[in-house]
């Protein structure tokens, strides 16, 4: 299970530099030659304002967002990988601090990058990172065998990763953070950029990873993407400008919202000013001899 109470974090962003003078050669430098003279301007970004949910044992918790929402900045903290300003985190009753491996151990991380080493193997890569995890070599071949079973990776074991597809990629990742078996799984955004039959084999997969013959694993599936929140999700939590705004099953949202349709109710509840959202102008069709 995973805890994560009033979550904040801020960035301090730079800005072009500021220049003081408004004649004489601070202004033509500023106006002209452009040579970075003077202070650069400090901007404070508010990444996560607020986030609060809990992400239960045998069950997926759909974190949803827009773009820039702060779901990849939370999920970075609750993998111990950046420092929260303040709030708290909790794995399996355990306090996450920044860069604690005792709470690394408890989580299976599968981010957007997912970065493969592209000299080494399937076989290889999901090894190395059972080292990582202090795994001997017997028992990284055995779960080794077993993922390879579950994800079907027999094909592709021996191979290099370098030139593999999105799919292919996308399987060799969740492996690799699967490796040490944890009770905590949390996945990026991981359909970004797969087909549909990846996509189908991949929520299968999670499905069964929730289910008590997969382990009851607790779930955090990150995404923008509403047919995958509705069809995989048993919670759902709505970020908007770093700080959650709804949270509840699929129905309890759409009754939140009042509205039948899920990306109406995400529209609805997950932009807090109604000019946030500003949906693509419809232009005319062009007359007959527009083109001509």
């Amino acid at each position: 299970m995973i805890v994560v109470e009033n979550l904040h974090k801020e960035f301090v962003r730079l800005g072009k530099p500021a220049f003081g003078l408004k004649s004489g050669l601070g202004a033509r430098l500023g106006s002209g030659l452009g040579l970075g003279l003077g202070k650069r301007t400090k901007q404070v970004v508010k990444a996560v304002d607020g986030v609060s949910f809990t992400a239960k044992d045998g069950a997926i918790l759909g974190l949803l967002g827009a773009n820039g929402a702060g779901k990849t900045t939370t999920l970075r903290m609750v993998a111990a990988l950046l420092h929260a300003d303040q709030g708290s985190i909790t794995i399996d009753g355990s306090r996450v601090l920044s860069g604690q491996l005792s709470t690394q151990a408890k989580v299976g991380i599968l981010s957007d990058a997912r970065g493969l080493y592209p000299r080494l193997t399937t076989r290889e890569n999901i090894a190395y990172y059972g080292q990582l995890h202090g795994m001997d070599k017997a028992t990284i071949a055995r779960r080794t065998d077993q993922l390879m079973h579950w994800l079907g990776l027999r094909d592709i074991m021996e191979r290099r990763t370098d030139g593999f597809s999105q799919g292919e990629r996308m399987k060799v990742a969740l492996a690799r953070a699967l490796i040490h078996d944890p009770q905590n799984i949390i996945l990026d955004e991981p359909t970004n950029g797969l087909d549909v039959v990846a996509t189908r084999a991949l929520r299968e997969f999670l499905r069964w990873l929730r289910s008590p013959q997969g382990g009851s694993k607790c779930i955090i599936f990150s995404t923008h993407i509403m047919q995958e929140v509705e069809r995989l999700c048993d919670d759902v939590v709505v970020v908007a400008r770093g700080r959650t705004v709804a949270q509840g099953t699929v129905n309890e949202l759409l009754q939140q919202a009042g509205v039948a349709d899920f990306e109406d109710a995400f529209v609805k509840l997950g932009f807090l000013k109604p000019e946030e959202f500003m949906p693509m102008p419809m232009h005319p069709a062009p007359t007959t001899g527009a083109f001509e």
